[in-house]
């Protein structure tokens, strides 16, 4: 298991700055060293029986549905293991579930009938995300991946600013690395340079298809990860389009991944590993 040292032992250490409550102002938290490494192989399944068989550096997958020991599996193989929950919507099948109020259920996600946005504001919802981290840090998970912290720029059902996306994703931040996490910004490229100091490394979709790769450039100067995945089918990488993607990303030192959008392991194709 790789953890980063706690927030309690690096401020004994003199090394952590600032204190109370995060704003866009606050300080970002001290962290060690870019980790993971910048270009490391992946894998990215959250559906299905997984796979483990892939020699890679790191797995990325789902927290409520990955047991402990298969963590722990994945971690004696030599893993870096990232587990994924959603910190910005409410998932009718999680667990959970039955924690939110109401109040803080706003708009079905596009193409995900069972998710609907959460007010971020809410305290109700940030003591359901500490929980969550906090599941990941008694599974032994090495990471997490936070998705859906982008609600400014989507249609929520609640008046979500850029000022609280970027409040809402450093109380993540922080929260996880004061359990040892080590962290990545779920896409939201217009915040990667505000949000960069609080984040471990990016985890990004379809940043080429839609333009957005050269966003990323603040994880890239500080010699972090960036892992991206492209959605293409098997036609299109057959015709090319592989070679297209990875022609832009592989010189930025992305982890760049084509998978199908069910992230169930049908087919992988890999940057690095042709």
């Amino acid at each position: 298991m790789i953890r980063r040292l706690s927030s309690a032992l690096l401020l004994s250490m003199g090394m952590l700055v600032g204190c109370g409550g995060s704003s866009s102002d606050s300080q970002a938290p001290a962290g060690p060293p870019p980790y993971p490494p910048q270009g490391s192989t992946w894998q990215w399944q959250l559906l299905g029986a997984l796979n483990s068989e892939y020699d890679v550096f790191a797995y990325d997958i789902d927290l409520f549905n990955t047991a402990a020991e298969t963590i722990a599996s994945l971690q004696q193989q030599g893993r870096f293991v990232i587990c994924y929950f959603s910190a910005g919507s409410y998932e009718s099948y999680r667990e959970d579930a039955g924690e939110f109020l109401d109040s803080e259920l706003g708009n079905t996600l596009a193409n995900f009938a069972n998710e609907r946005w959460l007010d971020t504001r809410s305290s109700n919802v940030r003591a359901i995300m500490r929980a969550r981290m906090d599941l990941a840090a008694a599974k032994g998970c090495d990471a997490v991946e936070p998705d859906n912290v982008d609600g400014h720029i989507n249609n929520t059902g609640f008046a979500l600013t850029r000022e609280n996306s970027i409040n809402y994703s450093q109380f993540i931040a922080e929260y996880a690395r004061s359990l040892g996490l080590y962290v990545g910004l779920k896409n939201n490229v217009g915040l990667a340079q505000t949000l960069e100091p609080y984040f471990d490394f990016a985890v990004n979709e379809s940043c080429f298809r839609f333009n957005e790769c050269a966003r990323l450039a603040p994880f890239v100067d500080a010699e972090k990860a960036v892992f991206h995945v492209e959605y293409l089918s098997v036609a299109e990488v057959g015709s090319g389009e592989l070679q297209r993607v990875c022609a832009q990303t592989e010189p930025l030192g992305f982890s760049t991944l084509v998978l199908p959008t069910a992230l169930n392991d049908a087919y992988r194709f890999s940057c690095s590993e042709q």
